[in-house]
This record gives C-alpha cells, structure tokens and sequence, in this order.
C-alpha cells in the first residue's frame, strides 16, 4: 500500500476540504431531532405558533446550510476520485511500461489488464466512497449517540445493546469478506485472459470450427466467476439485513420504553420523537458504515494487486556514462554467454562467442527452438544474460541504459505487430519526425510501396485493429518499413520475411544490401535461400553455435547446415 503515499500528499488537502463541509452537512442533519423535538414539546404543547415558526425557520435555515455544504462536498469528493484514479491508472501504465520483460513475465497479460481497469476502478469508488460516506457515518453515529444521550439517558440503553452488535457484524463481514474477493478478482482474471486468447486466435478457432471449445472455456471462466461474485454478494448480503433488523428493534424497544415513559409522565412525546430520528440517522450511518467497509474490502484487494506491479523492481540497471570513443559501431560482441529464462532450469543458450563486425550481413539459422530470437533478444537487452557478456560498440549492455542502447538498434519481430492508426503513423513509428519522401524510400526498400500507393487513400489507410485488413505478407513489409526509416547502426530482421514470396524476398534483399552498407544485419531465417549469400552464417542447434562461416565452407564442414540444406533444397552434399 506504500504507493498511496504520493497520492495521500499530493490531495490530503482536498480530502479535508470535503471532510470540513462533510462535518458541516452532518452537525446539520444532527441539529434537526433536536430542533423538531423543541417544536413539538414548547411549540406545539403551548400552541405558541410563534415559536414553532420561528423555530421552523431555524430548521430552514440549517437545512439549506447542510444542503450546500453536501453539494461543495459531493463536487470536490468527485472531483479528487476521479482525478485520483485517472493519475494511479497513468502511472500504473508507465510501471508495465518501465518493466523489463522478466518482470513482465510475472503477471499474465490479462491479469495486468484488469489491474489497469477494474482494479483501479475499485480503489477509486473507494476513495470517492471515503469523502462521502465514511466520514460522514461515524460523524452521525457518535453525534447521533451524544444528541441522544442529552435528550433521554433511560433510552441510551437501547443503544448501549444495539451499538455493540452492529459493530461486531461489521468486523465480520470485513474478516470475512476480504478473501473472498480476493477469489473474485483471480476469476475475473480468467475470464480476461480466455477472452483475449480466443479474440487474439479467432481466424484459427474459426478455421478449425472450435468455436464450441472456445464457448465451453469461455463458459467455464465465466461461471466460475459467477460462482465466486455470487458467494461473495451472498455473504455481504446477510450483513445489511442483520443490521438492520438490530437497529429497528432498537427503535422499536424506544418506542415501547418511550410510550411506558410518556405514560408515567416522565418522557416527553418530543424526545421520543426526536430520539426515533436519531436512532435512524445512526441506523443509516452504520448502514453505510458497513457499505464503506463491503467497498474498503473490495479496494483493499484490488490495491494489493495494483501494489504487486508496483513493488516490482526493475533488475536492469546501467550506468549513465556515455562512451564517446566507440570506433567501430555497429560491432556487436557475445563473450561466454548463457541465459535461461526465470523459472527453468534448462539454459537457452550455452557458450555463445560470436563477433559480428560493422557493415556485415549475418545469417542466423537453426531447427525451432535452437535459440535464435532469443539469441537476438539479448542484443536489445530484452533480458540480461544469466552469465557472460554481450558488448554493442565496445560497451557491456548491463551497464548502459536501454532507451539509449536501442536508439541504435531496430528490430522486426518473428510476430508482426501493427498498431491501430495510418500506415504512414505505423511506419513513423521508428523515426516520430519522418517526411513523406523519407516514409516512401523506406517502404520502396521494404517493398511495400506498391500496394500502399494501390490503395485508395495510399499512405493514410487506416490499419484495422492488428492490421487485419492487410495479409501476413503486406504487415512483414510494413514493419520492415518501420525499421529502416529509423537508420540505425544494427538491423535484426527475425524471419521478417517467412510470408513473403520468394521473388519478393528477393527484390527487398537486393534493396537492403544497398541500404545496408556500414550497419550490422542480422537476418534470422527459417529458409536457408534468405540468407545463403551472407557475409557470414550462424548456426545453432540447442541452444549452441554449432557453426560459422560462409554457405560454401558451412556446406562442407557443417553436419547440420548440411541437413538443413538438403532437407529445403533437397540435393544431396558431397
């Protein structure tokens, strides 16, 4: 919950403001009893129509004084809530995005999503809930008890019993409630994360026809969502009514006490009637005691989730010395190098020593699973190795800060990622102050002008939501775009390229090798024809470089380029 501290400084001034008219509104609403009480028992008794419209004035007067106080009250609460929870929203947001990918990788996706909207929803109706109400209840239950008191102390008995109960209930229901949500918050999880597998997969169950599998996983989330809101509604449920039916009994145990007392002549019909409203006042007060504690309940949950993210420490750390003297950039440098991923055992990569100099074409080549996106990964610094060092001109990626280690590098991931807006914003992703001409060369390069230009509003088609209005091929070219405009001093191309035609694959090849002068290209490729006219090959299987060299010297040295090379180009190799 420490993260509350910044917002607790930031409005605690605001926070008093509602709390100082909140106090008002309730010393208002504490005063009318009291008021119609002295009406009744001076004013009417004596039919002294004077006092009673004197005193009915007062009455007026001191509603209106509360009426306003609940208005200013209830537009500062709003205001503070919803400026709160906008500003916790944003700067949960900026956390997921300072993680690194091995603090992401804690949390589903779909658990962070909720986290961003329903839980901080919930602290926010908390906080809004706080200056409305919670203040205000034990305002009127105690100030209602005093009033009470003064009026009538044979009565206060009543409340001396009723009191008690109604405060053990509360403290069960939090006791009781907290895990409960708790269970409701992880289901609601669920259901996030099957919705966003199927909307993320919906071409394929389609293709496939599970649909009904989809359903059925849906619907198993789903009730057991149901399930764990309907225990936690049921339980929250047998509180409210509990309570009250404690008070009404209590009013109902005044009234007979007050009409003994009446009767004996030594209760006044106005105190009874007066202490009949503030019985209520503190019924609905402890009412809302208990609604505050149901939502504090619920917050408190969502606010330890919400904590989870931003307890999370970053494991990457750097140092900000810039080192000017870097001669050869573009060089990249793997010495010793290993990695596992957090929570296996099994290493990735073993031994990796590599070198690749500026200005080189590197083919990266290997069976599924032999380590190559990782391999790459690592460049970027997505993740820091497990041991060894990788160096990006002459400087050790541990000790340099990220945005500046990437604003050399650009990157086509093995799954392509649009994002919603224009093709041409798409493609200025990688250069935010791009011209239309430097737009253009870049796509001319990545092969994509063609069918940009083709369509009817060219540069400023909008992209579909994934960009499902353009085939696997068209996307790979689009992002490839992305990352040439940014000019860096290292390429990574991981399969950029696998849904493109063979003759297209090759006019981008013939384009990037004038492009490509003086930076380092890394190509990863599952088709040894994309890369069998590097400057040099990698091969990896298993997670090892088990070769490098040239097409010509890994075909004769090289068991496993040999395999993959007969099993694609299907010619046997002397």
């Amino acid at each position: 919950m420490k993260f509350l501290g910044k917002y607790i400084r930031k409005y605690w001034k605001f926070f008093l403001t509602a709390v100082l008219f909140l106090t008002f509104e309730a010393i208002c609403d504490l005063l009318q009893p009291t008021i119609m009480s002295k009406i009744i028992d001076v004013g009417v008794a004596k039919r002294d129509i004077h006092y009673v419209l004197k005193m009915g004035g007062i009455m007026l007067l001191v509603t209106a004084i509360g009426a306003v106080s609940a208005s200013t009250r209830s537009i500062v609460a709003s205001t503070v809530s919803q400026n709160f929870g906008a500003e916790l929203r944003s700067d949960l947001f900026k956390k997921i995005q300072s993680l690194s990918f091995k603090n992401i990788d804690r949390f589903d996706r779909a658990s962070l999503i909720t986290r961003l909207t329903n839980d901080v929803n919930q602290v926010q109706i908390f906080v809004n809930g706080l200056m409305r109400m919670f203040v205000k209840a034990p305002l009127l239950a105690f100030g209602g008890l005093i009033m009470a008191s003064r009026l009538n102390l044979r009565l206060t008995v009543v409340l001396a019993v009723v009191v008690p109960i109604v405060g053990v209930l509360i403290m069960m229901n939090m006791r009781l409630g907290f895990p409960l949500f708790t269970k409701v918050q992880k289901a609601l999880d669920r259901v996030n994360s099957v919705m966003r597998e199927y909307l993320s997969g919906v071409r394929v169950v389609k293709a496939f026809n599970r649909m009904d599998v989809e359903i059925a996983k849906f619907t198993k989330a789903n009730h057991q969502f149901q399930h764990q809101s309907i225990s936690a509604t049921r339980l929250m449920s047998i509180f409210g009514p509990s309570i009250m039916l404690t008070v009404n009994l209590g009013i109902v145990a005044v009234l007979w006490l007050g009409g003994l007392g009446v009767e004996s002549g030594q209760i006044q019909v106005g105190h009874i009637i007066a202490f009949t409203n503030y019985m209520t006042q503190i019924l609905f007060s402890l009412m809302m005691i208990s609604m505050v504690f149901n939502m504090f309940v619920r917050a408190k949950a969502s606010a330890g989730r919400i904590g989870e993210v931003f307890q999370q420490e970053d494991f990457q750390t750097w140092k900000d010395e810039v080192n000017e003297n870097a001669t050869e950039k573009g060089r990249i440098d793997f010495e010793n190098v290993s990695f596992s991923y957090e929570g296996t055992n099994e290493p990735v990569l073993k031994d990796i020593n590599l070198t690749f100099l500026p200005g080189e074409t590197v083919g990266i080549i290997g069976s599924t699973g032999s380590g190559k996106s990782t391999l790459v990964g690592l460049i970027p610094r997505f993740y820091d190795v497990s041991s060894g060092t990788i160096k990006v001109d002459g400087e050790n990626v541990n000790e340099v800060d990220p945005k500046r280690l990437r604003e050399k590098i650009a990157i086509v991931p093995q799954k392509t990622i649009l994002f919603t807006g224009s093709v041409a914003e798409n493609i200025k992703w990688g250069k935010e102050d791009a011209s239309d001409e430097e737009i253009e060369a870049a796509a001319v390069i990545a092969g994509s002008h063609d069918f940009i230009s083709a369509s009817p509003e060219g540069y400023q088609t909008i992209i579909g939501q994934g960009g499902v209005n353009f085939s696997g091929g068209q996307k790979q070219r689009i992002s490839i775009a992305r990352a040439l405009i940014k000019k860096p001093e290292i390429l990574i191309l991981d399969d950029s390229t696998s849904a493109v035609d063979v003759a297209t694959e090759a006019k981008i090849k013939e384009s990037l090798k004038k492009y490509a002068k003086g930076l380092t290209c890394l190509l990863i490729a599952q088709r040894i024809t994309s890369i069998i006219d590097a400057d040099k090959i990698v091969v990896m299987e298993q997670g090892k470089v088990v070769g490098i060299g040239t097409h010509e010297e890994l075909i004769h040295e090289c068991k496993v380029y040999q395999e993959i090379f007969q099993s694609q180009i299907g010619k046997e190799v002397e």
